[in-house]
């Protein structure tokens, strides 16, 4: 499935999604996938890098094989929510490892975090120990995810049923 992003021509799109599908492609193989030759895929690549559109490579791991199966989605309430307030509770949710991810949110509570870890009373430790001492908090609630339907990237291809 490709999307259309502003911008970006169709080479440089069929880049993208290519890479998403599989980011260990050579550069022979990309060319040969886009239709162009090696060199101008080449020279596309080395831009989007350059431009920030693509930010790294790296392995995806399967977390349920690495025993991090325990997903809990957490939201945080803050008792100050003034910029240096705000800059201090980031700096501290990005020293801890178990929080995948981490959004600030227009809503009734200040944050939504994604915390994984391998088990219940491993979260348990983790909120009382590392979430909970985070600068700021002043209350947090807990969802505990049963199942992921779907978690992909920004260009993976949805999977047909």
């Amino acid at each position: 499935m490709q999307k259309d992003f502003p911008g970006l021509d169709r080479f440089d799109q069929a880049i993208l999604t290519a890479l998403a599908e599989d980011g260990r492609i050579s550069v022979a193989d990309l060319a040969r996938r886009i239709g162009l030759s090696k060199s101008p895929t080449q020279a596309r690549l080395k831009r989007l890098e350059a431009e920030g559109i693509i930010t790294g490579y790296r392995a995806m791991l399967d977390p349920i094989r690495l025993g991090l199966d325990h997903v809990a989605f957490v939201e945080v309430r803050l008792n100050d929510t003034r910029e240096k307030a705000l800059a201090e509770f980031n700096a501290g949710v990005r020293k801890v490892a178990e929080i995948e991810q981490a959004h600030m949110i227009a809503s009734n509570f200040d944050y939504l975090l994604k915390i994984r870890t391998r088990s219940m009373s491993e979260y348990r430790a983790v909120l009382a120990e590392k979430i909970s001492s985070l600068p700021h908090v002043a209350n947090t609630s807990t969802f505990v995810a049963m199942e992921a339907v779907k978690e992909t990237g920004l260009l993976n291809p949805v999977e047909s049923s």
